[in-house]
């Protein structure tokens, strides 16, 4: 069955994860911008990693049939920096008409702290400011339910902000109604120890339905699946749910999602225009 990976750090893997994905049934992959496991020091170092997810990672994709597609911003756990974090944002515009930058993401928070929140709301303004969908990352562990808390709550203060176009990832139990009832998408994340289970996913997926939830694996460098999405499929398959169930998780909601952008294209149309040279 066909699928597409919502969230994953593809630089950080190697391209036999590419091949194990496209083997597995993956057509599409949304990848947001992401911590390099050490902070960034120059605002030309982001530059140089917007250059990598808009101009490599799509041909390494691309050898393998799977469509690429990305998002910028500073990560959380980066934006406690506020002069760098005001000088990366002011850079990012000048790479959103490039072809398969989707919006805004994955911006949020990380300690909660009141340099990161102000970080959070200067990525919100610009995605407003300059039309783009957004992708959220949400805290870990004990931090979960307060972090969720303080992005919805700012994000319910953007009146030019259209909900439908905000997807909140990392959800779990103690946070995915909020997220919900506020009309935003939100995201189940199959990631070993800080984030859900294909079993637990499954269960909130009987719990709520599954209206405008989707699924990924948000692999990166730590221990993590880049086919999990493969296990939640047979999870859902062991709990007898129907194949066009399973579709609705693993395809058309997050193509619904994804397609709010005019550079999303299904699998099989027409593909985006070729990367521009770097400026």
């Amino acid at each position: 069955m066909r699928y597409i990976e919502m969230h994953a750090h593809m630089v950080s893997r190697t391209t036999d994860d590419y091949e194990r994905m496209a083997l597995t049934g993956c057509v599409a992959v949304s990848e947001p911008a992401f911590w390099a496991g050490w902070d960034r020091s120059t605002p030309e170092g982001f530059e140089d990693y917007f250059r990598q997810l808009t101009e490599f990672e799509p041909k390494r994709a691309q050898q393998y049939h799977i469509q690429h597609y990305t998002w910028l911003c500073l990560n959380p756990k980066e934006g406690d920096d506020r002069k760098l974090a005001t000088e990366v944002v002011k850079r990012i515009p000048k790479y959103l008409d490039r072809p398969g930058v989707l919006g805004i993401g994955e911006i949020g928070v990380n300690r909660i702290t009141l340099n990161e929140i102000e970080t959070f709301k200067d990525h919100v303004q610009l995605a407003v400011d300059h039309n783009q969908m957004i992708l959220i990352h949400t805290p870990h562990l004990e931090d979960k339910y307060k972090g969720t808390k303080i992005i919805v709550d700012n994000l319910l203060k953007f009146q030019k902000l259209d909900p439908s176009r905000v997807l909140v990832d990392h959800a779990e139990e103690h946070t995915i109604d909020m997220i919900l009832s506020n009309g935003f998408h939100t995201g189940l994340t199959l990631y070993p120890n800080t984030k859900v289970s294909a079993q637990r996913a499954v269960d909130l997926v009987e719990m709520y339905g599954t209206e405008r939830i989707c699924v990924a694996s948000a692999c990166d460098w730590g221990p993590s699946v880049p086919v999990a999405l493969p296990y939640f499929m047979m999870e859902m398959r062991r709990r007898k749910h129907p194949e066009s169930l399973i579709d609705t998780m693993v395809y058309r909601n997050p193509a619904a999602f994804l397609e709010q952008s005019p550079k999303f294209m299904l699998p099989g149309e027409a593909q985006p225009a070729a990367v521009p040279a770097a400026k």
